[in-house]
């Protein structure tokens, strides 16, 4: 977290830019009302704190979205960091947007990765972390996966060469909402017990509540002093923040009305502080 910031008064920061983010995501949605929104707004916590409180360019930290059909979480925040002009995002579905289903790092800047094939984010965050070691830089490679996406072979080897090389400069973060676009991960491809499976590869593992602003903070907090690389599981809530549909597999690809997005913007608009 930010050196020398009041814990509370940062928090309630993070908590306003998360809402704004969710509205970033409303305001492309009204340009092109479909989308990947369960799980960009089961992210939008998670990675408003990494973009705000821990991700330095300069230093060589990096941002991997994995799951890249999340990418509204992610063109959502850039715009909301001011990597971009916000006007940008009233392009969405529009042809040759900058703005594609699934990121591309030759369209719009802030992307590390182009993404979209499941199972190569975390291939392609332990090239970058291993990268940062060969050239002595301080960074630490963050990546966010989605949990349909960890029936992927690739990932197992991707958590195997980590633990092999000590990567302690490695963040991967399960965004675990339990959904995927068929519905429960249990039954599709059950993944339990996830958090013995990764330790079983040599990664230190945190669970947390990824909605938990406290919670976040610790845990990459805590990851920084690792001396392996980190597995940090954050229990989430498909669609959170959606007015209706939140926690069902069918807001994985929502299909927005006009009074869907009008009431899901009134909805986030009408949101305080805790």
């Amino acid at each position: 977290m930010k050196k020398g910031s009041n814990v509370n008064n940062r928090i309630n920061f993070l908590k306003e830019k998360a809402k704004n983010t969710r509205l970033n995501v409303v305001r492309m949605l009204k340009a092109y009302p479909n989308g990947h929104v369960g799980g960009a707004f089961s992210l939008i916590d998670i990675i408003t704190v990494l973009y705000f409180d821990y991700l330095d360019d300069e230093r060589g930290d990096r941002f991997v979205l994995s799951a890249g059909h999340k990418c509204l979480a992610q063109y959502a925040i850039l715009a909301e960091k001011g990597i971009f002009p916000k006007s940008i995002l009233d392009t969405y579905g529009a042809l040759d947007t900058k703005l594609p289903g699934h990121p591309d790092m030759h369209k719009l800047p802030g992307i590390k990765a182009n993404t979209g094939a499941l199972g190569h984010g975390l291939a392609i965050a332990c090239g970058m972390a291993f990268s940062n070691r060969l050239d002595a830089r301080d960074g630490t490679v963050y990546v966010a996966l989605g949990d349909g996406e960890m029936s992927e072979g690739s990932n197992w080897e991707a958590l195997s060469f980590a633990s092999h090389h000590n990567l302690s400069n490695l963040v991967a973060i399960l965004d675990y909402n339990k959904l995927q676009i068929s519905g429960k991960v249990s039954d599709i491809m059950n993944i339990e017990p996830i958090a013995d499976r990764v330790k079983a590869f040599g990664w230190k593992v945190y669970s947390i509540n990824g909605h938990n602003f406290s919670e976040i903070i610790e845990a990459l907090d805590n990851a920084q002093k690792e001396t392996q690389p980190t597995f940090i599981i954050a229990n989430t809530i498909k669609g959170k923040g959606l007015v209706r549909g939140a926690g069902e597999a069918a807001c994985h690809y929502w299909k927005a009305t006009p009074e869907d997005l009008d009431g899901l913007e009134a909805s986030l608009q009408a949101e305080g502080v805790d």
